[in-house]
């Protein structure tokens, strides 16, 4: 597909994320106003509430006037495709610019949650990553571990720890290791995690027992995608992930991009599966494209000057995401409008295509050097990390906009 080219200001440049091809879905808040939903466009944003309001989008009833996606996401697919062909005519060279009136330039808007998270789970879907970890705590005999190649593995995490790009997150409190036994101390190793977010939009039939999703199901349950940093303190999850796994090492925070690209817009960049040595069950057998194609990439901040530390491609996943959503719903759980799943982290072969601070350093044991000289094995406070992601069309790109958080010191210590 080429560039659907839109009467809006920089809607038409070739580095812009938001093209008439992409129109992601989000919620800004205006200087001085109330919180509204909004679709990115070139240098604007669509208030699509208030265009909804005036009778320039029509979806069959007000579902526009929450500042929440849920609604939509809870009205199926069509009500989601019927917004993005009338927001579209709407924006596109040659209208007649009724919704001129609408447009709220980006520059000055800050971002609420585009949707409240109903559930959020994150998997381990990426083979590097999953590999590189596996050889600094096990060894490389035993990376990976017997149940890798067979299903996605993945931990239910916290839902009210989710976070939009923007919003500091304090470095935890934690139990670290010691030899004389645990201690509770700031975490020493706090670190991002580069992954791509699944947005969920069609829930589980009701009833019991509830009807397991089929892989060619689930492409239909995605509403759109998002960036996604989960914050990790790797020190605290080295002592507490035996035998359960990950817990209070992943609860701190995790930030979303602010907005969620569409399973329309994305679905001119989705890809074959990997080449498997080992076949899935018949469940989980691959059905069509379904693995994104973005360029990826993680910038440090640290006294104003930036310095990009990875760059990858999310083609390096294992598992797709209708995969992760059959192999969820496989038990009889319910899956919801508004689920969040997040791929895992995702890395690269290579030196500099790591999604982690414990990568790059390889376990701290060699630094990652900074624009400004400054050197890093894990995160500092102050430090600001950013993901960036974009797929590329003809002419065009579909993007995200930052991800981005600040790591601000800890909170108060637990028990005084």
């Amino acid at each position: 597909m080429t560039l659907l080219r839109s009467w809006v200001p920089g809607a038409n440049d070739a580095g812009t994320d938001f093209p008439l091809n992409n129109l992601p879905l989000g919620v800004v808040v205006p200087p001085g106003g109330p919180p509204r939903c909004a679709a990115a466009i070139g240098d604007h944003v669509l208030d699509v509430a208030a265009a909804e309001a005036a009778g320039l989008i029509e979806l069959g009833g007000p579902l526009l006037d929450r500042a929440d996606w849920r609604p939509v996401m809870e009205a199926g697919a069509e009500v989601r495709r019927s917004l993005r062909a009338q927001v579209t005519a709407l924006l596109e060279e040659g209208a007649d610019r009724a919704a001129e009136r609408f447009l709220l330039p980006r520059a000055g808007l800050t971002y609420q949650l585009p949707f409240a998270v109903a559930e959020f789970t994150d998997f381990y879907a990426g083979r590097h990553h999953a590999t590189n970890v596996g050889t600094m705590f096990r060894g490389p005999e035993n990376a990976l571990p017997p149940n890798w190649d067979h299903m996605p593995i993945g931990y239910n995490g916290r839902a009210s720890s989710v976070v939009v790009s923007g919003h500091g997150v304090h470095r935890p409190w934690g139990q670290l290791a010691g030899g004389d036994g645990p201690r509770l101390a700031q975490s020493e190793r706090f670190d991002f995690e580069l992954e791509l977010g699944c947005v969920l939009g069609a829930p589980s039939a009701a009833g019991m027992p509830r009807a397991p999703i089929s892989v060619a199901e689930a492409a239909d349950c995605v509403f759109g995608y998002v960036l996604l940093n989960d914050w990790s303190a790797r020190d605290v999850q080295r002592w507490e992930y035996v035998p359960l796994g990950p817990f209070q090492s992943k609860a701190t925070a995790t930030t979303i991009s602010p907005w969620i690209v569409t399973a329309e817009a994305m679905a001119p960049f989705l890809g074959p599966p990997p080449e498997r040595a080992v076949a899935p069950l018949p469940y989980l057998a691959d059905a069509g494209d379904a693995f994104p194609d973005l360029s990826l990439e993680v910038a440090l901040g640290a006294r104003e000057v930036e310095t990009v530390i990875a760059r990858t491609s999310s083609r390096h996943l294992w598992w797709s995401f209708p995969q992760m959503i059959a192999h969820h719903s496989s038990s009889g759980c319910p899956m919801r409008a508004g689920d969040l799943l997040g791929s895992g982290t995702i890395s690269g072969p290579d030196d500099g295509e790591q999604g982690s601070m414990l990568e790059l350093s390889w376990g701290a044991t060699r630094e990652v050097l900074l624009e400004d000289g400054g050197r890093r094995r894990f995160l500092k406070d102050g430090d600001r990390v950013v993901l960036r992601g974009h797929a590329r069309g003809d002419g065009y790109r579909v993007g995200f906009g930052d991800c981005a958080g600040t790591v601000l010191p800890a909170g108060e210590r637990p028990g005084g």
